[in-house]
């Protein structure tokens, strides 16, 4: 049960960790010339001074969107990961964890959504950048965080808490 427990807790922290560079870090569009756009900063590497320029991104309704969206998901994981080791210390045994799995269920439809805003919307998103570019790494692991966190939240909502 404690290896069980270990590989959990292990996953949560992997899907924080991806979900914070994810939202925080400058790569959500990438395009030609080191040129790179992410929820927060239009960066452009300036390479007379070996710096980037960075400046705030457009008003768009649907990056607003994403923004609350993914801002939204770190609060729902690091809620669940709370929550999940609360029950760990004061549920009686034979809980199950539905609170912590309802949590991270709800930090994958967060995600989903937010990446699926993100890829449709895209064009709106970036309407005044030139065109060409792709996405970034952050938006890849956008999406590599939802099933993780989908899967975590089953696991959390099948698994029961013994001695």
């Amino acid at each position: 049960m404690s290896l069980l427990l270990l590989v959990v807790s292990a996953l949560h922290i992997l899907i924080l960790i991806l979900l914070f560079v994810a939202t925080l870090d400058k790569s959500w569009w990438t395009l030609p010339g080191k040129e790179s756009l992410n929820l927060w900063n239009d960066c452009e590497w300036n390479s007379n001074n070996k710096t980037w320029d960075c400046s705030i991104v457009s008003e768009n309704g649907w990056l607003k969107a994403v923004q609350v969206l993914m801002v939204l998901s770190l609060i729902l994981c690091c809620l669940s990961f709370i929550l999940f080791m609360f029950q760990l210390y004061t549920m009686r045994r034979g809980g199950l964890f539905y609170a912590t799995g309802f949590c991270q269920l709800c930090t994958s439809v967060a995600v989903f959504t937010g990446a699926l805003i993100y890829a449709i919307h895209a064009e709106e998103i970036l309407a005044a950048r030139p065109s060409g570019g792709s996405f970034g790494y952050c938006f890849a692991l956008a999406w590599v965080a939802f099933p993780l966190a989908l899967a975590s939240g089953i696991i959390y909502i099948h698994l029961r808490k013994r001695e």
